[in-house]
């Protein structure tokens, strides 16, 4: 029997077909009844958890179909349910049932970067996303990215938008203590770009880089080892053949405008706010390096996760949710809209709704299309915190051996998350690794050290 279903209907079978929120009865009724990727409510939450409780308790008396039927059609439901609530004490257990599901905590802080990779944690807020899974959540601007760190480790923030190979190192103490960190949702895919001062519009060609400045934003972050992989592969040593600096996103066009750096690897509005600026030039998108590689991600601390498992869920449902809805191309507009005041972005309009759309101007007199320039999807792929463990490793972070599949079973919660798309009736891949291509080299997640050591360029041990 689905979750929801009248468990005192006598017509009704005790199996447990139906759809994956539980409201209906097939598949088929939960999509008519979808919207937006959002499965509506077909009962007040009241009603809903009298259902469950009742359900079990129906289970629990009749186990088998014929004895359930043959009781209720011979004393009805009304009787059956007033006979049931003398001897078990139906609203008593679903009023506990229904607090056991509330937040622990509704008045949460979570940080963000202000970047287009945060899109589902920022329009959260505007768009009521958070409201509607039962939160008030403040989402709070923040400089930099060790910021967000020592402030979401010191339980100023709640949560936050972190790199995706931030809550890796985090958990493995490096640069800062080390504490366990979570990922259940990747914030975007796609989303980066190289850019480079107008004075190298010339200079198309990597091999001409040497000696060139690079900003990135983080030393555990998919732009620095994405930059790496890619000056690599053209035969230069990131490490000695280019200077890499950690610049705040924010401040990246004004480094480039000073001509402080030559270029850099950044979220997409940074590199757009740059042409939108006449100070640089598109010269690639992150996706030619490797088409739909991750690049931020929600995560929050173990501890959080334990102490207040509702509001943890509740805040994971409403980033799955703003996930989704962020993913559909018509919403698209809305949502630049939505983000671009200077509380949340502060950046014009119209340089998110290219970024977004994905139809933009390159700075060089062109106008390209790439619906898929940036893109959300949630699910975090352990795949993916393998990848990166590899990369931490080929760049000196990591010494030694290291546990791949476990550190990335730890962190990233492909089979939570999981369950939780599914429950939200969302689809969810069945597998949590997957392979994928890098700039022509294939990636298996279960060779990871065959992957690093085929590489001619790296930090000697």
């Amino acid at each position: 029997m689905p979750t929801f279903d009248d468990p005192f209907d006598a017509d009704r079978e005790l199996s447990r077909a139906g759809c994956a929120c539980g409201q209906h009865r097939s598949e088929a009724e939960h999509a008519q009844a979808t919207l937006a990727m959002r499965c509506e409510p077909v009962a007040g939450e009241d009603k809903r958890y009298e259902g469950v409780v009742a359900s079990a308790v129906m289970r629990a008396m009749f186990p088998r179909d014929a004895a359930r039927r043959a009781f209720l059609k011979s004393v009805g439901a009304s009787t059956a349910l007033a006979a049931i609530s003398q001897f078990f004490p139906l609203k008593t257990a679903t009023e506990a049932f229904a607090d056991a599901g509330l937040p622990e905590k509704k008045d949460l802080k979570v940080g963000f970067i202000p970047i287009t990779c945060a899109t589902p944690i920022i329009m959260g807020a505007p768009l009521g996303f958070y409201a509607k899974h039962g939160l008030n959540v403040e989402v709070v601007k923040t400089a930099g990215w060790a910021v967000v760190r020592d402030k979401t480790i010191n339980k100023e923030y709640d949560a936050s938008h972190m790199l995706a190979p931030m809550p890796i190192a985090i958990s493995l103490g490096l640069g800062a203590q080390a504490i366990p960190f979570a990922v259940p949702a990747i914030e975007n895919i796609n989303g980066q770009g190289i850019t480079l001062a107008m004075k190298h519009r010339d200079r198309r060609d990597p091999k001409e880089w040497k000696g060139m400045k690079f900003a990135i934003p983080f030393d555990y972050s998919m732009h620095n080892y994405l930059l790496r992989y890619y000056l690599a592969e053209h035969g230069l040593d990131p490490d000695t053949d280019v200077q890499l600096r950690s610049v705040p996103p924010p401040e990246m066009v004004a480094n480039l405008r000073a001509d402080n750096i030559d270029g850099f690897l950044a979220p997409d509005n940074i590199c757009q706010r740059a042409i939108y600026d006449g100070v640089g030039f598109m010269h690639i998108l992150s996706k030619e390096i490797w088409d739909g590689h991750p690049c931020c991600s929600f995560a929050a601390s173990r501890e959080f996760i334990t102490t207040a498992p509702n509001s943890f869920a509740a805040l994971t449902r409403a980033i799955l949710d703003a996930t989704a809805y962020a993913s559909k191309a018509e919403n698209r507009r809305q949502i630049a809209e939505a983000i671009a005041p200077a509380n949340y972005i502060n950046a014009p309009v119209t340089v998110l709704e290219q970024v977004l759309t994905g139809t933009y101007a390159d700075g060089l007199g062109g106008i390209k299309t790439d619906p898929k320039r940036v893109d959300f999807d949630p699910f975090p792929w352990q795949s993916f915190a393998v990848w990166m463990l590899t990369q931490m490793k080929r760049w000196g972070q990591i010494k030694g051996d290291v546990d791949y599949k476990a550190i990335a079973e730890q962190v990233y919660l492909a089979t939570g998350t999981r369950k939780t798309m599914a429950e939200m009736g969302f689809a969810a891949p069945e597998a949590a690794y997957k392979s994928f291509v890098v700039m022509g080299k294939t990636f298996d997640p279960a060779k990871p050290d065959d992957y690093l050591n085929s590489f001619k360029i790296r930090k000697s041990s």
